[in-house]
């Protein structure tokens, strides 16, 4: 699982204070997830479309 975040001057993580509000760490955490998994599901159905595809190119 990989996660890349892309953290510019004006983000609250580079604040001067250095604090880190751990609900938007949630809700961050909680978007990854939710994009990951639609993720997962899109390559499930690519495979499974590839594999139907190639079994009936073979009974051709």
């Amino acid at each position: 699982m990989s996660m890349q975040y892309n953290f510019n001057e004006n983000s609250e993580f580079s604040s001067s204070h250095g604090k880190v509000k751990v609900t938007d760490l949630l809700s961050r955490m909680n978007e990854e997830k939710k994009v990951e998994k639609k993720r997962n599901i899109a390559l499930g159905v690519a495979a499974v479309s590839a594999v139907t595809v190639f079994g009936i190119i073979l009974t051709i």
